[in-house]
C-alpha cells in the first residue's frame, strides 16, 4: 500500500517572493520595451487624476456655498465630493495599464484593483444619493420632526449596510470567489431576522410612512374610531396623543395608519347641525319665520349660515334642522362658537313665543256611548262633581 506523506497533504503556498521577482521582471521588460507608451499613458493618467480631483474640488465648493439647499444639483454635488482619492489613482491606473499594453500580472492586478475602487464608489455615491433624497423629500416640511432625527441614523445604518454588502458580493464575484453560498447565507440570515423583528420593523416602518407622507403632524387634531385628540409625539413605534378629555392616549405606528383618520386641523372650516323640535301647536305662520330667525342668529355671531328647513313631523314635534359652519380649524373656537349659537337660539325663541318640544302624550276619554268627554269634571280639578 502506498503511503501518503505529509508533505502531500499540506495545502500549496503561493510563492510570494517569486511572484513579486515575476513582476518585477515584467515590469523591467515593460520599460524596456514600451517606454513611450508608458510615458504618453502616464501623461493622460496623471491628466484624469487631476482633472476628477478638480471636478470634486468644485463640488465640494459648491457644497459649502450653498449649504442650505437641498436641491437634486445640491445632492449630486455631495455624492461627487466624496469621491475617493484611491478610486482616482486606480481610474489613471487602468488607462495607462490598457493603454501602454502592460503584461498580464500588471493588468490582472490593475484590473482588480480597479474593480475593487469602482464598486465602492459607486456604493458611496448611491449612499450619499438615497439619504440626500431623503433629507430633501423631509426638509420641505417647515416643523423639525424629532422622530425623523431619531430614525435618520437607522436609516444612515440600513442604506449603508445593504449597499455595501450588494458592493462586496460584486467585488467578490469579480475576483473570482464562489459567492452562492454567501448570498444563500445572507438571505436565510435576513429572513430570520425579519420575522424575530416583524413587529418592530412594521412599526418603524410605519413611522416613516408617517414622516414622509404627512396624513398628520405634531399639535394637529385627528379622529378615528371615536377618538378625537391632539397629537403630541410621534414615537418609532408608537404615536401619544392627547384626548379632548384629557388622557393620554398611546396607540402603535401599524395600527393607527389600518384605521380612517379624520384630520381635523387642517379644514379650513368645520359645520355643525342642530336639530330643533317645536310644539305642535306652533301657528304655520310662525313656524315660517323659523328658518329666517336662525340664519339671522347664525350671521350675528360670525358663522356661514348653510341652509335651514323643516325636516319632518316627529312624535312629539315639528323638527327642523340648521346647518351652518364656523370658519377655524381650532377645536375651542369650534366649541365656543356653537355654545353662542345654540344659546342665542333659545334667547330667541323664549323672546319670539316659540317652544321647543318635548316627549308628552295627551290620554283622550270617551263615553260608552262613543263622545268624547273630559277626564276630570268639568268644574276642573277639584271641583265637585255635577249631580243630575
Amino acid at each position: 500500500m502506498t503511503k501518503t506523506t505529509d508533505a502531500t497533504l499540506m495545502p500549496t503556498v503561493p510563492d510570494i517572493g517569486a511572484s513579486i521577482q515575476r513582476l518585477s521582471v515584467d515590469g523591467s521588460l515593460w520599460l524596456t520595451n514600451h517606454y513611450a507608451e508608458l510615458i504618453f499613458a502616464a501623461a493622460i493618467g496623471t491628466g484624469i487624476f487631476f482633472l476628477l480631483g478638480a471636478i470634486k474640488r468644485l463640488a465640494a465648493r459648491y457644497i459649502r456655498n450653498n449649504s442650505e439647499l437641498t436641491g437634486y444639483r445640491t445632492i449630486v454635488g455631495t455624492a461627487i465630493a466624496r469621491t475617493s482619492k484611491f478610486f482616482m489613482l486606480m481610474v489613471s491606473a487602468e488607462l495607462v495599464v490598457s493603454f501602454a499594453s502592460a503584461p498580464s500580472s500588471f493588468d490582472r492586478v490593475a484590473h482588480a484593483l480597479f474593480t475593487i475602487s469602482m464598486v465602492a464608489q459607486v456604493a458611496i455615491w448611491l449612499r450619499e444619493i438615497i439619504l440626500g433624497l431623503i433629507v430633501r423629500r423631509t426638509s420641505q416640511d417647515p416643523d423639525p420632526h424629532e422622530t425623523l432625527e431619531n430614525a435618520m441614523t437607522l436609516i444612515r445604518l440600513l442604506v449603508t449596510f445593504v449597499l455595501f454588502a450588494i458592493a462586496t458580493i460584486m467585488i467578490l464575484d469579480n475576483l473570482g470567489v464562489n459567492v452562492t453560498g454567501l448570498i444563500a447565507g445572507l438571505g436565510v440570515g435576513g429572513i430570520a431576522i425579519g420575522l424575530a423583528a416583524q413587529g418592530i420593523f412594521s412599526d418603524l416602518f410605519a413611522a416613516l410612512s408617517i414622516i414622509f407622507d404627512k396624513p398628520f403632524r405634531r399639535g394637529e387634531t385627528i379622529t378615528y374610531d371615536n377618538t378625537i385628540g391632539t397629537i403630541e409625539k410621534i414615537g418609532l413605534k408608537s404615536t401619544r396623543l392627547r384626548a379632548v378629555t384629557g388622557e393620554e392616549i398611546i396607540i402603535s405606528n401599524t395600527n393607527l395608519l389600518d384605521k380612517e383618520i379624520v384630520n381635523m386641523t387642517r379644514l379650513a372650516r368645520r359645520r355643525t347641525r342642530f336639530g330643533i323640535g317645536v310644539i305642535y301647536q306652533t301657528k304655520p305662520d310662525e313656524a315660517r319665520r323659523i328658518p329666517g330667525l336662525l340664519k339671522k342668529i347664525v350671521e350675528d355671531n360670525d358663522a356661514v349660515f348653510i341652509r335651514s328647513g323643516f325636516v319632518g313631523f316627529g312624535d312629539s314635534s315639528i323638527n327642523f334642522e340648521l346647518d351652518f359652519d364656523i370658519m377655524s380649524s381650532e377645536y375651542d373656537v369650534v366649541y365656543e362658537g356653537r355654545h353662542h349659537i345654540g344659546l342665542a337660539i333659545l334667547q330667541t325663541f323664549n323672546e319670539e313665543g316659540l317652544e321647543f318640544a318635548y316627549p308628552t302624550q295627551t290620554t283622550f276619554t270617551a263615553a260608552p256611548d262613543g263622545d268624547m268627554i273630559l277626564p276630570y269634571p268639568e268644574g276642573g280639578y277639584g271641583a265637585p262633581a255635577n249631580e243630575g
